[in-house]
């Protein structure tokens, strides 16, 4: 199995760079008073489609051959995924077959269509979608593009850490999220590439843990009957995932649905910036563990602002 390198990320970038937005630093000394530490936000729900996705999807789509350019790209997703695919496809002429759950929210079912892709709805069970898939895979000869069992997809998204130790230097400490891994494995393959000492964390809802119990146990473990409202952490590590991680990061942090729900609503009144409870969960871990960030210099990876504004949870 073959993992990426710092390389392989700082190559991703030079790709990438005409069609992603380089997402701004911001800082707050109001927070950085609360949390007792310094913090830099590297912002991706500014990115486009809103989440740092868009990166991963552009580079798996421009590291395609031509012949595979021609035949499409397909994968199955309900979120932020499905609509960084389609758009990165449909920027560089290239058609996108969706797989959607027939129950996605009709506000991610609309933001994919208006991208232009092709969209399949299945049964809303990981059987139908992966056999959904497959079925389009043989039938039109689509590449699968998976959210994040991808090495092109997690080259992608290291460079949004790659862009913030450009910005920020000496960090102590790197958060991110963790869900199923792309991220985390992007973010600590960037981060130990070009500083060792750096400290690189995991953030996980208490409530889908799978990755802690993994990363603890050293073996993996699939995520079972998940309950957050990190709802873009709900998915597993995978084999590739997983074995980025024990190389690259030094822990993961569980935090509660109340740490996550309090920070987000602190991001939004003191920030005076949207971002999902999947972003959240980075400032959780930090405001549930002041002690150890105490005075460090700390860079928090905002993974999205995608709300429902019609089910906020304050």
């Amino acid at each position: 199995m073959e993992l990426p390198a710092l390389s392989d990320i700082q190559s991703a970038h030079r790709r990438i760079i005409p069609f992603i937005h380089r997402t701004p630093v911001l800082t707050s000394r109001l927070l950085d008073s609360i949390a007792g530490c310094e913090m830099f936000f590297k912002c991706e729900n500014f990115q486009k489609v809103g989440a740092f996705k868009f990166r991963g999807a552009t580079n798996a789509v421009l590291s395609l051959t031509d012949d595979q350019k021609k035949a499409g790209v397909v994968t199955h997703s309900s979120g932020n995924h499905a609509a960084a695919l389609a758009l990165a496809a449909g920027m560089n002429g290239i058609r996108a077959f969706i797989v959607m759950p027939e129950n996605a929210p009709s506000v991610k079912k609309d933001a994919v269509a208006g991208y232009g892709a092709l969209i399949t709805f299945c049964k809303p069970t990981l059987q139908a979608r992966e056999e959904t898939c497959r079925n389009i895979m043989e039938t039109e000869g689509a590449t699968l593009v998976h959210p994040y069992d991808n090495f092109g997809v997690i080259c992608g998204q290291g460079t949004a850490s790659l862009e913030l130790l450009e910005e920020i230097n000496d960090l102590d400490v790197v958060i991110a999220p963790v869900g199923g891994g792309g991220l985390m494995s992007g973010t600590s393959t960037c981060v130990k590439g070009i500083s060792r000492k750096t400290v690189v964390i995991g953030a996980e809802p208490l409530n889908a843990n799978d990755a802690w119990k993994s990363f603890t146990t050293g073996i993996l473990t699939p995520s079972v009957n998940p309950l957050t409202i990190a709802d873009g952490l709900l998915t597993s590590l995978s084999e590739l995932t997983f074995s980025i991680i024990r190389k690259n990061v030094d822990d993961i942090f569980t935090v509660s649905e109340e740490s996550i729900i309090s920070a987000m609503k602190l991001v939004w009144e003191r920030m005076k910036i949207i971002i999902e409870p999947s972003s959240a969960t980075v400032f959780a871990v930090v405001m549930e563990n002041r002690q150890f960030f105490r005075g460090k210099r700390t860079g928090l990876i905002i993974s999205g602002g995608n709300v429902d504004l019609k089910k906020l949870p304050f």
